[in-house]
């Protein structure tokens, strides 16, 4: 039996080659360190580490002992979060709109299925009407997708206004139909921005019509045309440009969970809870 405490420790001197370094990150006195490395050792029949008065570096039998180490410790959390989480089980079908994966919702999925491993759950990435459509005909449990505000349907998570946004190059001659990207219909940004232009008078094309977020990113960053952000996730590297080319306002779009009446209500009101209890800002870029 490798102690985890010990496995714990050796790692910290493995990964900073430094006894000093790992009791500092671990806070633990010097002494300890030591005394946990040479326990585990012991227990290992080998040695793992090799120092002398300039450097500290791992033996062959060290370097294994750490993908040994990481693969332990990592089983040990997995059973932990496993057992102290709730003992909840089931399948819960969760749907969820497309531009919110942009979000921290990822994240907050992760940190759910660690403390609730027994539940089942069952991802639905599509636009907001088609979610809003699967969720009525039954065949999902709870869906985050964005509503036009002032529905008073669903729980409110965020409030947000839609505004247009592109690439800081991107140009448009006055008079100029408005080149739009675009999530193929039935889509609710789609329909407040074209909503939006003909009631200003503005003339407008599509220039990308895709079903992905991942679509409207490449097209905004290509420059080949403008889209409609909830103003919170727009990407650092597009830029609102309402005011440069004097665009109307689409107006503001609420982030909202709505669920099935006949689902197991219990684990629908976790995840809810999970979802309404974390900031949904936008994840950093990588």
């Amino acid at each position: 039996m490798f102690e985890p405490v010990q496995l714990k420790t050796f790692l910290a001197v493995a990964e900073t080659l430094s006894f000093t370094g790992a009791a500092a990150r671990l806070g633990l006195s010097q002494p300890t360190v030591s005394q946990h490395v040479r326990k585990l050792e012991a227990a290992a029949g080998r040695g793992l580490i090799a120092r002398d008065t300039r450097d500290v570096r791992l033996t062959d039998n060290g370097d294994a002992m750490a993908g040994f180490a990481r693969t332990i410790l990592a089983a040990q959390e997995q059973a932990m979060s496993y057992f102290s989480g709730s003992a909840m089980r089931g399948r819960l079908r969760f749907g969820v709109a497309d531009d919110l994966a942009i979000t921290q919702l990822p994240r907050i999925l992760r940190h759910f299925r660690q403390l609730y491993p027994q539940i089942n759950l069952e991802l639905t990435v599509t636009q907001s009407p088609l979610l809003l459509r699967r969720l009525r005909a039954g065949q999902l449990d709870l869906i985050f997708m964005k509503y036009m505000t002032g529905t008073g349907e669903g729980a409110l998570v965020q409030r947000d206004q839609l505004v247009w946004a592109g690439h800081g190059k991107t140009s448009l001659e006055e008079g100029a139909p408005v080149p739009l990207i675009v999530y193929q219909a039935p889509s609710l940004s789609r329909q407040m921005a074209i909503n939006a232009l003909e009631k200003a008078g503005r003339t407008w094309r599509i220039t990308c019509n895709t079903r992905e977020i991942n679509g409207v990113l490449a097209a905004a960053r290509a420059g080949i045309g403008l889209a409609v952000f909830p103003q919170s996730l727009i990407p650092e590297d597009l830029v609102q440009v309402s005011n440069r080319f004097n665009l109307p306002p689409v107006g503001e779009v609420d982030f909202t969970l709505l669920s099935n009446p006949l689902a197991n209500q219990e684990l629908v009101d976790a995840l809810s809870t999970a979802i309404m209890g974390r900031a949904l800002r936008k994840a950093p870029d990588v």
